[in-house]
């Protein structure tokens, strides 16, 4: 292999796994807000680039509503669940990752950590654990403004004094996956 081709395996970059999180049906969101989760599902593949997203057994969310508008578009999604079965909600996602831990701790720490860069829509506990994770290991936060839960409270804001991370706030789908792509990339460029 000569010094060139290995210089352009070298500027090859991989797809950005972009995470979407948000709240499960428990929490009652709106169809709107199930509407924006689809659309950035669907901006995701319509980027070329992969899909994360919390892969719930029991009830729909809106991290699984992400997963539909990915897939309507022939999307790749990649699904995170808790305990060590695969049986899931959205039946028709791509691949599921049992983590073999519990929702509300263990599973959020390996869904966060697969994401090159993590996108929440409103959010309860679950989602604000995430974003924490996130924060923790430098990975780049994307809030959407006026979606309530924990995306508004945190919209434009760092989690502590460190400012390692600041949650970024956009008003809709398309920005969010514009900047994504944006602070992913730049993710990728420091940590790959």
């Amino acid at each position: 292999m000569t010094q060139s081709n290995t210089i352009q395996q070298q500027k090859i970059q991989r797809k950005l796994q972009i995470g979407v999180m948000g709240s499960a049906a428990d929490l009652k969101y709106t169809k709107e807000l199930e509407a924006i989760a689809e659309k950035l599902g669907e901006l995701i593949a319509r980027s070329n680039n992969i899909l994360v997203f919390g892969a719930e057994k029991d009830c729909d969310s809106l991290s699984t509503a992400a997963c539909r508008g990915a897939k309507q578009q022939g999307g790749l999604t990649v699904g995170v669940t808790y305990n060590k079965d695969k049986k899931v909600f959205q039946k028709d996602a791509d691949i599921i990752i049992s983590c073999g831990l519990d929702r509300g701790g263990g599973r959020e720490y390996v869904l966060a950590l697969s994401c090159d860069v993590l996108i929440a829509v409103s959010g309860g506990s679950g989602t604000l654990n995430e974003i924490a994770v996130a924060y923790q290991s430098d990975i780049p936060i994307i809030v959407i403004e006026g979606t309530g839960g924990w995306a508004d409270q945190l919209a434009n804001k760092y989690l502590d004094a460190r400012s390692r991370q600041i949650a970024h706030g956009v008003k809709t789908p398309e920005e969010a996956i514009n900047l994504a792509i944006k602070l992913g990339s730049k993710y990728l460029e420091k940590y790959s």
